[in-house]
């Protein structure tokens, strides 16, 4: 585990307010970790954090935290408490849910899917979702 982690981090309530209390913010944060960990990385986030917004530490009035295990037994579609829904490598791209050039599109008509587990995969946000809706309304154009 990294002393000083990669940390992908998000502001959430700078875009939608209803995510905390008036003059508070919210931030999300993470780091890639062995497969199961279950090594709380919490400390060595917040430290990155700290390095590039310095006071950041101060300014925390509470926390939720897990694990990459811990994440797993939440969610048993994060195996080994992976976000993304698994190996994002090009040919699986083209084999999920089967084999297609649309991955979208399921062997069942009429059937679509967008989650983390489709292109361009978890780490762009919204975007599953976008390309999804544009092969529905373009099948439900024909």
């Amino acid at each position: 585990h990294a002393a000083r982690p990669f940390v992908l981090l998000a502001q959430q309530s700078l875009f939608d307010a209803t995510r905390a209390p008036a003059g508070k913010q919210t931030a999300w944060a993470y780091c890639h970790v062995p497969n199961g960990s279950t090594v709380d990385m919490t400390d060595a986030i917040e430290r990155q954090v700290e390095r590039f917004a310095p006071g950041f530490r101060v300014r925390i009035l509470a926390r939720s935290t897990r694990h990459a295990a811990a994440m797993e037994a939440y969610n048993p579609n994060y195996v080994g408490g992976d976000i993304n829904g698994g190996v994002q490598d090009l040919l699986q791209h083209f084999t999920r849910p089967s084999l297609s050039l649309t991955p979208y599109r399921t062997p069942a008509k009429g059937i679509y899917i967008c989650s983390s587990s489709t292109p361009p995969g978890g780490g762009v946000h919204g975007m599953c979702g976008y390309y999804a809706a544009q092969v529905v309304l373009r099948e439900w154009e024909k």
